[in-house]
């Protein structure tokens, strides 16, 4: 049997199935579950710091009772543990929605909320070194890399584009323009959210294919350079 590395260094009741050591865990889950809970709050996203707390402590619990009844009844099923991770994966689909401009949002946050759980888990099966690695491991991907994953978006040959123009009619104009400036226009599609507005929408999803654009534009350059047709309403990355 492998020892816990911490659990070895914290002694023997912190391997044991003892209340104290089920207390330990729980309050360990409470704590890391509050931090990721407060990076997710502190961008204002729709899951925060009582929602990953919540689901963090119930499937540390759950592994609890799993461990307790399988000491009881001399058992290896943990059916109890497994349900958590369906559970959590139906509440996390519920944070997703679409946003009026035809783009998924909160994919990250439901994401955090199942990898909670699963840090649930292994907490109340008192797998502490893999927890902690796995906890700063996530808080790292969720506080620090999205400036990296916005600087590869940005240099990245493909991007998409939220559209209005004050007239449909222009829409051929525009795609004239996309061309002349080295850009392939791979789709695009109306958005119906915006019917009866006056304004023509769409989300366009374009392809860089200049490869002078390619070493010297970032995506926000060539939207600005868009954006000074004068038959575009509004114009941004998606």
């Amino acid at each position: 049997m492998i020892t816990d590395p911490i659990a070895s260094v914290l002694g023997n009741w912190a391997s044991q199935f003892s209340p104290y050591a089920f207390i330990f865990r729980i309050l360990i889950s409470a704590f890391l579950s509050a931090l990721i809970g407060w990076e997710r709050s502190s961008k204002r996203h729709s899951a925060g710091f009582r929602t990953f707390m919540i689901v963090t402590l119930s499937s540390t619990l759950v592994m609890l009772i799993d461990l307790y009844l399988n000491t009881v009844f001399d058992g290896h099923f943990f059916i109890l543990s497994a349900l958590a991770i369906v559970s959590a994966a139906r509440i996390a689909t519920r944070t997703l929605f679409f946003s009026s401009r035809n783009q998924i949002m909160g994919l990250t946050t439901a994401v955090a909320l199942w990898g909670s759980c699963i840090i649930g888990l292994a907490i109340g099966a008192g797998l502490y070194t893999i927890t902690l690695v796995a906890f700063f491991i996530m808080l790292f991907c969720l506080s620090k890399l999205p400036a990296l994953e916005f600087y590869l978006k940005n240099r990245s040959n493909h991007f998409e584009i939220h559209l209005e123009l004050k007239n449909s009619l222009n829409l051929q104009n525009f795609v004239s323009t996309i061309r002349k400036l080295g850009l392939a226009i791979d789709a695009i599609e109306m958005n119906p959210a915006y019917a009866g507005s006056g304004l023509s929408v769409y989300s366009i999803a374009i392809s860089i294919s200049s490869e002078e654009l390619k070493k010297y534009k970032t995506h926000k350059e060539i939207i600005e350079a868009l954006r000074t047709l004068d038959y575009i309403y509004h114009i941004e990355e998606i």
